[in-house]
């Protein structure tokens, strides 16, 4: 993997908690902030992942696709997992 070189300025308070934290962990500070860039990069990434899914799902149901009442659908898995035996949940009408 390649790298660039970056600067960062950081306040000194936080700069200090960095050192304390990367020490407790047995890293370098710029081996933790390497590690906490790339920690919130992920989140940020799931959390778009998560809103493009949800918007997709929020468009499906805008078109007609069926939409099942959630007490319905926790019933069924929460018995399907349990070993139980029980009826699919049916798509509610009218919509």
């Amino acid at each position: 993997m390649s790298t660039t070189s970056t600067s960062i300025k950081l306040p000194g308070a936080l700069k200090a908690r960095v050192a304390e934290l990367s020490q407790l962990e047995g890293k370098s500070v710029h081996a933790w902030l390497v590690e906490a860039v790339g920690q919130q990069v992920a989140r940020a990434e799931m959390r778009e992942s998560f809103i493009a899914e949800a918007q997709a799902a929020a468009d499906e149901i805008d078109a007609g696709a069926a939409v099942y009442a959630a007490e319905e659908v926790h019933a069924y898995l929460v018995s399907r997992l349990s070993g139980g035996r029980i009826k699919r949940p049916r798509p509610l009408a009218g919509r």
